[in-house]
């Protein structure tokens, strides 16, 4: 993420990810690939990387947003956002210190098991049904949120997790990162029931760029191309109507296609989905109108 770059291109933001790094795992697994979960992380260790993360990113040159007038042009603004919730403590007793330090997202797992909910391991070919949904700090977790306007993210969240929240938010629901199950049969991405509960609570799905949730055999091949994001696009556009996809990215969490090298080249891929036939309007909602629309009706 070079953020010169990016604010030349026209990005006026996104989600900028706290998260707390479980050891690698090694290499890119071969096809067919069942990774087991992380282990989960301690409390204590994650506040402390979690305070360490959020103090770097106070460092960098970026507006941080609370609100959707906060994205301005000409400038890149972040909204704090935690990629697991290891961070909260089970009794939510931190939360509210977290949101008046401008955290505005949470996804409660990333892909380990911790005090609210278990997360989707990595599996090709698998469904995203892997395990338990969200335990009893994980609903007290989503309810606080919606009380406070703090976005709930299901990325990485598995099927039973994801029903649990469908259940109980009263937000539009939003997965930043995720993809078509139906185009490559990853359990991090989201089945036709998934995607149709997104849409018919007003929200969105951000396409995840990442190569392994892309391709059709779920190989990280090299030789991927922007084509195959567009791909994703066209079936959640076709699925759920184009006011509820948008770009979700991933930089710096993965693998991307070659041709696209970071935020400074998101104009070469809107270019891309005005040559597949997206309109202006279109293209607007893809790349920022969407997102604002879920954000205003979820932040207070």
């Amino acid at each position: 993420m070079d953020l010169d770059a990016a604010r030349d291109a026209g990005f006026a933001g996104g989600f900028f990810a706290l998260y707390v790094p479980s050891p690698h795992i090694g290499d890119p697994p071969a096809v067919p690939y069942a990774v087991p979960l992380a282990d989960p992380i301690p409390y204590e260790e994650a506040a402390r990387v979690a305070d360490e993360l959020f103090d770097v990113l106070c460092g960098l040159p970026v507006a941080r947003a609370t609100g959707v007038r906060d994205f301005r042009p000409g400038r890149v603004t972040a909204i704090v956002h935690m990629e697991g919730a290891e961070a909260i403590a089970s009794d939510l007793s931190n939360l509210e210190t977290w949101y008046e330090r401008g955290l505005r997202s949470l996804g409660p797992v990333w892909s380990r098991a911790n005090a609210f909910a278990e997360g989707v391991p990595f599996r090709f070919p698998s469904s995203p049904d892997t395990g338990d949904g969200l335990t009893a700090a994980g609903r007290s977790l989503v309810q606080a949120c919606n009380r406070l306007g703090i976005l709930v993210d299901l990325s990485h969240l598995n099927w039973a997790g994801f029903w649990d929240v469908a259940r109980l938010s009263e937000a539009p629901l939003v997965a930043t990162h995720s993809n078509a199950h139906a185009l490559c049969e990853s359990s991090r991405n989201l089945t036709d029931d998934q995607l149709d509960a997104i849409r018919d609570s007003d929200g969105v799905v951000g396409v995840n760029f990442a190569v392994t949730f892309l391709r059709a055999d779920g190989t990280e091949s090299p030789d991927a191309t922007t084509a195959e994001i567009v791909r994703h696009v066209d079936y959640l556009v076709e699925r759920m109507g184009v006011d509820h996809v948008a770009f979700g990215s991933d930089f710096d969490g993965c693998v991307v296609p070659h041709d696209l090298g970071g935020a400074g080249d998101l104009p070469m891929l809107v270019d891309e989905l005005r040559a597949a036939g997206y309109d202006e309007a279109d293209v607007a909602k893809i790349t920022h109108e969407n997102w604002l629309r879920v954000l205003d009706a979820t932040w207070r």
